[in-house]
């Protein structure tokens, strides 16, 4: 470190006496030792560097001879570095503090608060500074999706404290998924012999230990995913050091051990260890709770004492999904569920998803109806609950679910939940504001009072998706008691014997494909009853055409809509614009039959626009485009 002592050279004349030689020795005495390394002023003290810079500034008319009004070399870099603190918080123009000129440490701490990758990847884009802030240290870390077998990344996480901390979304993966992984690209694919080891268990338990440990420097996580369903390593293990990550919002487990059967209970020293030592996570508003379909970890006789236990930590949930694959094999049961229902309580709870769980015949009923009346916030609402060979009715108290909009359920659940009264309000006049009905059936015992219940209670209704139907008279009941349908969905058709109707043929791309509905008249009939039906699926009414053939503008015509449908007449376009490819006679004899299809529908239902496509699970729909007098229909792709 240099030191450099700013002096005035003494006069090259001869000195006339002691007393100029004293003036001398003073003037020495008072003039200023400065460190001239830049590497020893803080760039955050401003005041600090303005006060040496006016000192080593006045002390220039003190040198004599040449060297006043100059500096040296070394003094020369201390004032431009002394004024690159001090030029930010000086500046006379507002524009000059700009944010480029902050220290480094305070853009880091600016970009901290960005989640989104987008965000960062804007802010990289402005200037060269920024980029070198935002991509060694927040945008690859930002999403980080691994196995647990990765030691080398969660080694890295775990020693480098600043980095881990910049980690928003975790996503564990299976050990046999194919997914792509998402990993910094500074993290080396081996660390030494962090991953070396001859004992199967040691390494699972050395996977845990740095997983863990990784995990614990993670302050600012937000959401966690864990799907690691071929692995020894279970989440009760991990859930623990999750309780500390208060910035928690999303959880989302895939694994079969969730539901395995808990252990032995714990002693009464240590559940009053545990008690003193409880933790909640206050930030935590969705939590997803499935297994899946690998036989690993499944149990004969599954649980849920794991998932209360680790409920009692969420006391804010706002979505709460419990799911549960069932195993066909023999021997195997579903997760009871009475007592979660009895004694969780969340006044924040929104949506509720319980899937192929189960409730005694007895406790469960009662279970059911104080649980739902409890949560009186709740909007979405899917159960799947059974209660064994017999059947039992659910008695809800008056006022419950005031605030239900979507509705997923049997048909007695469905019964009991719409002959529930509830108050108008001044938000909801029509008291509750049912807007959505999934996953019922009208055929069989119970289904003339669902229609009852749905005509006297159901006013509100817009949406209703069925399991399947066996005959048209069910949709004409359906259109007396709910008129008002928007979007209706019939589901597949089910034969006398409750199986669904069978494929018909194969597709062009040798698919099973679907049986066509060839009484689209009959159909339009009874779709006419729906006057503001927009959307309608479950029955497919066009048939196949090869997209060399739907890619031109074939698909459109001229219907007079006041004739009547007999006099319908279809006007198809000139040739030279019907199309530049040949087209084969069947393409040319389905199009026209599409098009027939296609008048029938948009005259009978005004405005119906969204139909079936012809092949089932390619995310395709059938589009109805009136223009005047014009309908043509055209094939679009959309968002699962």
């Amino acid at each position: 470190m240099a030191t450099v002592t700013v002096a005035a050279r003494p006069p090259l004349a001869k000195a006339r006496g002691p007393s100029s030689a004293g003036k001398g020795r003073a003037r020495k005495a008072h003039l200023p030792s400065l460190n001239t390394s830049p590497s020893a002023y803080d760039r955050t003290d401003p005041f600090a560097a303005l006060n040496v810079l006016r000192t080593l500034l006045a002390s220039l008319p003190a040198r004599i001879g040449g060297c006043a009004y100059k500096l040296t070399p070394e003094e020369h870099r201390l004032s431009l570095h002394l004024l690159t603190i001090v030029e930010p918080f000086v500046g006379l123009a507002p524009q000059r503090r700009t944010l480029t000129r902050q220290p480094t440490e305070i853009l880091d701490a600016i970009v901290f608060h960005l989640d989104e990758k987008r965000d960062l990847l804007n802010l990289a884009l402005a200037c060269k500074r920024l980029h070198g802030i935002i991509f060694p240290r927040h945008y690859e870390y930002r999403v980080v999706r691994c196995k647990i077998s990765r030691l080398a990344v969660w080694n890295h996480l775990a020693v480098h404290r600043g980095l881990a901390r910049n980690v928003r979304r975790l996503e564990i993966m299976d050990e046999r998924g194919t997914e792509p992984e998402s990993v910094p690209s500074d993290i080396l694919n081996t660390d030494t012999d962090l991953e070396s080891t001859d004992d199967e268990l040691g390494m699972h338990d050395k996977q845990e230990r740095v997983l863990v440990s990784a995990l614990a420097r993670m302050t600012a996580l937000e959401s966690f995913v864990w799907s690691c369903g071929h692995s020894p390593i279970s989440i009760d293990q991990v859930w623990p050091t999750l309780l500390k990550c208060q910035s928690l919002k999303n959880v989302q487990i895939n694994d079969n051990l969730v539901f395995a059967p808990s252990e032995l209970a714990p002693t009464e020293g240590q559940t009053s260890k545990n008690k003193r030592r409880q933790y909640v996570l206050p930030a935590l508003k969705t939590i997803s709770l499935q297994s899946t379909k690998y036989a690993y970890g499944a149990s004969k006789n599954p649980e849920m004492t794991r998932i209360s236990r680790m409920l009692t930590n969420c006391p804010v949930l706002e979505s709460l999904s419990i799911a549960y694959q069932p195993r066909r094999a023999p021997g195997f049961y579903l997760p009871a569920a009475d007592d979660l229902l009895l004694c969780a309580r969340w006044s924040t709870l929104r949506t509720l998803v319980l899937s192929n769980l189960r409730c005694s015949a007895l406790a469960g009923p009662d279970a059911v109806a104080s649980f739902l009346a409890a949560h009186v916030q709740l909007e979405v609402l899917h159960l799947d609950l059974s209660f064994g060979q017999a059947r039992t009715s659910i008695c809800l108290p008056d006022e419950t679910l005031p605030k239900l909009k979507e509705l997923k359920a049997s048909r007695e659940m469905a019964n009991a939940i719409l002959a529930c009264p509830v108050l108008p309000t001044v938000t909801h006049p029509e008291g509750r504001p049912l807007e959505t009905l999934k996953g019922l059936k009208l055929a069989g015992p119970g289904g003339d009072a669902f229609v009852a219940n749905l005509r006297a209670f159901g006013q509100t209704v817009k949406r209703i998706e069925l399991l399947g139907y066996t005959d048209m008279d069910e949709i004409r009941k359906l259109s007396d008691a709910a008129p008002q349908l928007t979007w209706l969905d019939v589901g597949k058709r089910i034969d006398g014997h409750g199986a669904a109707g069978a494929a018909m043929g194969v597709d062009r791309a040798g698919r099973p494909a679907p049986a066509i509905a060839t009484n689209f008249a009959e159909w339009a009939s009874v779709l006419a009853h729906f006057p503001s039906l927009a959307t309608f699926h479950g029955a497919r009414f066009f048939y196949e055409i090869a997209p060399s053939a739907l890619a031109q503008p074939s698909a459109a015509f001229v219907h007079n809509s006041s004739s009547g449908p007999h006099a319908m007449a279809t006007i198809p376009l000139a040739p030279s614009e019907r199309t530049r490819l040949p087209i084969t006679p069947s393409d040319r004899s389905r199009m026209r039959k599409n098009e027939e299809v296609a008048a029938t529908l948009a005259w009978k239902c005004q405005k119906l626009r969204r139909l079936d496509h012809w092949e089932e699970g390619t995310g395709r729909v059938v589009i109805l485009l009136r223009d005047g007098d014009k309908v043509r229909y055209e094939v679009r792709r959309v968002r699962v």
